[in-house]
């Protein structure tokens, strides 16, 4: 899967593409918004991880331009953060996916979380319920199956997954 990463820590960068690089995924590690929004619409990627704190632009507006731009409105995006849920509202309102706290990534063992934050936005995306009794069940199964790492928009992926 093609992947655009968009984190200004170079550190934190090289770690996430080293971990969903070995995942089997094709990460394009970009360090700047400005850069973020023309490698995202020329590059077309399946999902978007965003930083929120970025040079040239800053992650909120970057997110905003993505969702107006009709050629990357379908793009998911799961915003990166360090804010922990300080931003959750305004960021589900501006369009993120999901979002994840930089804190509870632990990429010195591997990227299974994040890849699990992924598949599960994914996942959420591709299944349209047609039915009122399918939207109930698959409401509660994204409840159940984020239970161990809080995706999609039940909260975010924080170490407690029943609190803040």
């Amino acid at each position: 899967m093609k992947i655009l990463l968009v984190e200004d820590s170079r550190f934190l960068r090289i770690a996430i593409e080293k971990g969903l690089a070995k995942a089997g995924h094709e990460v394009t590690g970009i360090a700047d918004g400005r850069e973020a929004l023309l490698a995202a619409r020329s590059s077309l990627p399946a999902i978007i991880l965003l930083d929120m704190m970025l040079p040239g632009l800053e992650g909120t507006c970057v997110l905003k331009e993505l969702k107006q731009d009709a050629s990357t409105s379908h793009i998911p995006v799961i915003v990166l953060t360090g804010l922990s849920q300080k931003n959750e509202t305004k960021l589900k309102k501006a369009g993120a996916a999901a979002y994840i706290e930089k804190s509870s990534l632990n990429l010195a063992q591997n990227a299974e979380a994040l890849i699990q934050v992924i598949v599960s936005v994914l996942g959420t995306l591709r299944e349209v319920p047609s039915t009122p009794e399918q939207q109930s069940r698959s409401s509660a199964d994204a409840e159940t199956n984020g239970a161990e790492a809080r995706a999609g928009w039940t909260g975010g992926l924080r170490d407690n997954p029943t609190g803040p």
